[in-house]
């Protein structure tokens, strides 16, 4: 009997300040984005537990607007970090039970991962303790300065670019340098681990500024495997990203369908 099973936290308690309102209670195909993130793993005989760390200032309203919803696919909710995302998965690690070899994190506002990109995941998993997807970088890219500069009517610069309109408005950076981008790779969720590999990860003292997972794994010095990820597997950030999700998925807006079908 295979003893592979599989706790996933789902990191629900950011803010989405860059997406101007809840992302997660956007209408994706008449139910909440978070759902749908939910539902890639209730269907899958391999996961034992799934746990949704939450927005710790607005812990009862959650419950209120998604504990039926979850409750019913047998989710956890517990509270989540208020600053960074390493304090919501140290806090859900307590909830994960015991008979669960593995531990995957996902970001909550990724609902579109593939039934086949979560099989080669686990499949991994099992002869890997540390493995995430990611998928090859195709853009420039380019380190910028760290401050900022606005045009001025008289800059040179937003003349060249816009000629007389719009110029009080040009703001940008500066290029101080072209990276690299031979063996780089946009690192994806979800990312699973052997449970006592991350167990250790999150004994460590300094966790502070890990936008991930896999970072604080290597901090161990232990080996992360990565495999291949999928374009669709895009994180929504901003309304315009919650517009491309639904056109790769197919489904529309509330708004775009009749009213029977809205919910």
């Amino acid at each position: 009997m295979n003893s592979f099973r599989v706790a996933v936290i789902i990191a629900a308690a950011g803010q989405g300040t860059r997406f101007g309102s809840d992302k997660l209670a956007q209408d994706l195909g008449g139910r909440p984005l978070l759902l749908r993130t939910v539902e890639l793993f209730t269907k899958r005989d391999e996961v034992g537990a799934i746990i949704v760390a939450a927005p710790p200032e607005t812990l009862d309203d959650f419950r209120t607007r998604y504990g039926a919803q979850l409750g019913f696919h047998g989710v956890t909710i517990v509270a989540g970090g208020r600053t960074e995302r390493w304090e919501s998965v140290r806090n859900a690690l307590a909830a994960v039970p015991q008979e669960c070899t593995h531990i995957a994190v996902h970001d909550a506002a990724r609902p579109a991962v593939s039934d086949a990109l979560l099989s080669r995941l686990f499949d991994a998993a099992q002869v890997a303790d540390a493995v995430i997807p990611g998928v090859a970088v195709s853009s420039t890219l380019k380190r910028i300065s760290e401050e900022s500069f606005q045009a001025t009517p008289d800059d040179a610069v937003a003349d060249a670019i816009l000629g007389d309109a719009g110029k009080e408005g040009v703001r940008g950076h500066r290029v101080e340098a072209t990276l690299a981008r031979a063996r780089v790779m946009a690192i994806q969720t979800p990312q699973i681990f052997a449970g006592a590999l991350l167990r250790r990860a999150y004994t460590q003292e300094n966790l502070a500024g890990a936008t991930d997972d896999a970072m604080l794994v290597e901090q161990l010095g232990e080996p992360v495997l990565v495999i291949e990820g999928e374009a669709r597997n895009m994180k929504v950030t901003t309304p315009a990203d919650l517009t491309i999700l639904r056109s790769i998925l197919g489904v529309r807006a509330a708004e775009d369908r009749p009213a029977h079908k809205r919910f």
